[in-house]
């Protein structure tokens, strides 16, 4: 009998990360700007692939981005869009989102990695790539981690805390032995990276065929090709099967009465799509964030920009327990806060989905019922836009999203949050000490009709008087 490999490398560390996907790079980056010292974990070996299927930024997430200084730089990288086209004929507009960013941007996930690793790389976050976590074992001061590497050893690594931002098939969550009920929504969709000679006027744009038997999405990269999503009711297929460039063609053709030229494919593949959620985001020491907590379907763009605010939701609160600044139940307002929001995004993504694929009659009516109140009433329309880019979204009626805020040293509240502190702003003239530890100081402009005082937590939001800091 072969002799167990042996464990090579003991290490401690105040948080392990798993999982190296845009939530995972967010919150150690944060962390590590924090002044922790945090370990990220993951399975694959370093090459952040060229191929991806997120490709949505919403406003709020490019918020949370400028409040790390990276929403400009990411900017660069995509294509700006103002409106989101649905089911053909309801034009969302974006232009009025009360935010610095009232668009949409397309780009794909790999530029958001980019940004995101560099940042975690400067920070000082110590990268374990190669690495599958096998065991997971908690006492109450610590989180124990066994890591299996490529070459078959083993690495034993304690945390204060730790966090699966590891995928839908996350291995902290089946460890936890958290279960992920849900269902399979749609199954054999098609996705193509392709040019198109004759694009759609307006994109990005969710179509259906007149029978409801199949669906596209279709959205610019910016860089001369074109995202296509489809499906096709009377297609379904093993994802294992190979899509032929033709049921790309014939989708469109189907969902748009023409094919707009599509050619040169670079990247073809077939997947099925997913509702899932854990009924709770922490155990213990350990919590889960992104797809480990959540997946929907890709209606709506909201996967990744809902990971990452789970990220940004909770690495604060990290940050201020492992600081002894606030106690440990600070942490469990993670739960409270973020779980309803991805249960709300199951609920419209799945609506969306839903009414998209609708072929029966009073499918079919209850979407034209509500394709026209959403072309007829505009309060509608902004509400929608509203939840769909985040910019609407609030835990409770004492906490809410904080737009960005001209300071009176011609700075803006979301450069002052990049330190990654509460920002506290009151009048000029102001001299009291801040009322939370560490909170950063800043006043109205001068110009500014407000003599009240505005606390504003590192993730942007009001901060509640029932928040344990």
């Amino acid at each position: 009998m072969a002799a167990e490999p042996s464990t090579t490398e003991t290490t401690t560390t105040d948080v392990l990360v798993v999982g190296a996907g845009p939530s995972g790079l967010l919150l150690a980056g944060d962390l590590a700007a924090a002044g922790l010292r945090v370990t990220l974990v993951e399975r694959r070996p370093h090459k952040i692939s060229n191929l991806t299927r997120a490709f949505a930024i919403h406003a709020r997430t490019l918020e949370a981005l400028d409040a790390r200084g990276l929403a400009d730089d990411l900017i660069k990288t995509g294509s700006i869009t103002p409106a989101l086209r649905v089911f053909g004929r309801v034009r969302m507009d974006l232009s009025h989102l009360p935010s610095r960013f009232p668009f949409l941007l397309i780009t794909p996930q790999y530029e958001v990695e980019r940004l995101l690793e560099r940042r975690a790389v400067e920070a000082g976050v110590d990268f374990r790539y190669e690495r599958e976590l096998t065991s997971l074992t908690q006492s109450p001061t610590t989180v124990t981690a066994e890591l299996r590497t490529a070459d078959g050893t083993s690495e034993t690594t304690t945390a204060r805390y730790a966090v699966g931002t590891d995928g839908h098939r996350s291995a902290v969550r089946e460890a936890l032995g958290i279960p992920f009920p849900g269902e399979a929504v749609l199954k054999s969709i098609v996705l193509a990276d392709v040019r198109l000679s004759e694009p759609p006027a307006e994109l990005p744009q969710l179509s259906t065929a007149p029978d409801g038997n199949s669906f596209t999405f279709i959205a610019p990269f910016g860089d001369g090709y074109y995202r296509v999503i489809g499906w096709d009711r009377n297609h379904v297929v093993p994802d294992s099967d190979p899509v032929d460039f033709s049921e790309i063609r014939a989708l469109l053709q189907r969902t748009h009465g023409t094919d707009h030229g599509a050619h040169d494919a670079r990247w073809l593949s077939r997947f099925h799509s997913d509702e899932r959620q854990a009924p709770r985001y922490r155990e213990g020491r350990v919590f889960l964030a992104g797809d480990a907590a959540h997946v929907h379907s890709p209606a709506g763009g909201q996967g990744l920009n809902t990971g990452l605010q789970d990220a940004a939701n909770l690495s604060w609160k990290l940050a201020r327990v492992l600081d002894g600044e606030s106690p440990d139940t600070l942490l469990d307002t993670y739960q409270s806060e973020r779980h309803p929001v991805g249960t709300a995004v199951l609920r419209t993504s799945g609506a969306l989905v839903r009414l998209a694929v609708a072929h029966t009659a009073p499918r079919k009516a209850l979407r034209a019922v509500l394709t026209t109140a959403l072309n007829l009433l505009a309060p509608a329309r902004r509400k929608a836009a509203g939840q769909i880019s985040g910019t609407a979204i609030a835990y409770d009626k004492h906490t809410r999203r904080v737009p960005d805020i001209a300071l009176s040293d011609d700075t803006r509240l979301y450069e002052a949050l990049r330190a990654g502190k509460f920002v506290e702003i009151t009048p000029l003239g102001t001299t009291a000490p801040p009322t939370v530890t560490g909170a950063i100081q800043a006043h109205w402009r001068q110009s500014s009709s407000r003599k009240d005082t505005l606390l504003v937590r590192p993730d942007g939001y009001t901060t509640s008087a029932a928040l344990p800091l």
